[in-house]
């Protein structure tokens, strides 16, 4: 994460006594609610993917994700009434359209759904590491409904009170998943929630994977694409950059060395990073290295740039909250291109001679303009934005998204 210049707001392990404690609570409202019986169980499995496949899903004799499946030989198991959830999960697919994204995802899991849910079985015998079933300790339960109550046992539940983390921050308003793991997330995690009566989180999103040079990327391969190697020779903000613009978020996106020169160089050296260093070396050497002040009428052409940047909070604002991350990128970049535009066309250089007053009006709207794109490029290139928040004199208090409504 530092790596990265990510921040979380909780780290947890699974390990957690707090976390088995969470989950032992959540089996025992299971089972009260009458949603878990013990039956037997045998079929497909893959450690890889950690997910039972009927006979009918396999391809090849492998998984769905081509990992290896393996039989397991008949066992007791504890096992999860599913079956009972297909309709419910099905209504509350159609009553909330958006609860699954993008929408090809959405398609797959309610025509899995459609084909019918067996119970699951949510517990082992054969292995000890994990979190014991309550009242039997010869059974271990099934890794999903472990791992997915971190969801909640991360904001203390069982503590459901009034006031707790639980009431404040639940239901979650966004999962950010991989596709390979989407199923377990939009079919057995909503029914967990359904039959122990909590709320389900409103969205979840999955996204989807990387290749590198149209190639799967996997060791055998030796394609692997290491992190460290990969901010060490482009740097993190580039590096972050290119990830979020690269590909349509949700689908997958090929990696290569030539696409993340091109369009960091296209976009960031020779676009923001020329169109900033224009307009500062100008107003270093014309209006004392400060913010213009006596400025003149706004034209016609600093009217509508002015709005473009003003607006841009908004049209941005509703690419992240569909998780259209790629086309908020788009709306920066198109920004920036708008500014370099206009100082090509306005030319400050040459009114320096001709209109000493209008150049220092073109200059100011470059640099209100210049504001606003800083300041909400911060959440992709926190460092670059700040170090031109800087060169620009934003107090360190003013770059927040609600100074965008007031103007310099």
């Amino acid at each position: 994460l530092t790596l990265l210049d990510i921040d979380n707001d909780r780290f947890i392990r699974t390990t957690e006594e707090f976390h088995k404690e969470s989950v032992r609570h959540l089996w025992n409202v299971l089972k009260d609610n009458g949603a878990i019986y013990l039956g037997s169980y045998e079929g497909w499995y893959s450690v890889r993917d950690e997910c039972y496949y009927n006979e009918s899903e396999l391809i090849d004799g492998k998984a769905p994700t081509g990992a290896e499946v393996t039989w397991v030989k008949k066992e007791d198991s504890y096992f999860f009434k599913l079956s009972d959830y297909q309709q419910r999960l099905l209504d509350h697919y159609e009553r909330h359209p958006d609860f699954i994204a993008p929408d090809s995802r959405r398609n797959e899991v309610v025509a899995f759904v459609k084909g019918g849910l067996k119970d699951l079985s949510i517990s082992r015998t054969t292995f000890d590491w994990g979190v014991s079933v309550p009242d039997d300790e010869d059974h271990v339960m099934y890794v999903w409904i472990d791992a997915l109550t971190n969801y909640i046992s991360a904001l203390g539940y069982p503590n459901t009170e009034k006031g707790s983390k639980f009431d404040t921050y639940w239901p979650a308003a966004l999962h950010v998943v991989g596709k390979d793991i989407l199923r377990f997330h939009a079919v057995y995690w909503p029914a967990f929630l359904m039959a122990a009566n909590l709320p389900l989180p409103k969205r979840i999103f999955a996204h989807g994977w990387w290749t590198k040079d149209g190639e799967k990327i996997s060791k055998s391969l030796g394609n692997v694409i290491d992190p460290v190697e990969l901010v060490e020779t482009y740097g993190v903000d580039p590096t972050r950059f290119f990830l979020m613009s690269e590909v349509t978020f949700g689908n997958d996106g090929d990696f290569s060395d030539e696409k993340m020169i091109y369009k960091v160089n296209a976009n960031l050296s020779n676009e923001l990073g020329n169109l900033n260093q224009r307009i500062l070396t100008l107003v270093f050497k014309n209006c004392d290295g400060a913010v213009p002040v006596e400025i003149g009428e706004f034209t016609k052409e600093d009217e509508e740039l002015l709005a473009t940047a003003r607006s841009l909070r908004e049209r941005t604002g509703k690419e992240i909250a569909s998780q259209s991350i790629h086309k908020y990128v788009d709306h920066m970049i198109s920004m920036v291109w708008d500014a370099n535009k206009y100082i090509d066309v306005q030319a400050p250089w040459v009114l320096k001679k001709t209109d000493p007053e209008r150049m220092k009006t073109v200059l100011y709207v470059l640099m209100e303009v210049m504001r606003h794109v800083a300041i909400l490029y911060q959440p992709l290139m926190p460092t670059s934005s700040n170090v031109i928040l800087d060169q620009l004199n934003v107090p360190k208090d003013e770059r927040g998204f609600e100074h965008l409504e007031k103007e310099e």
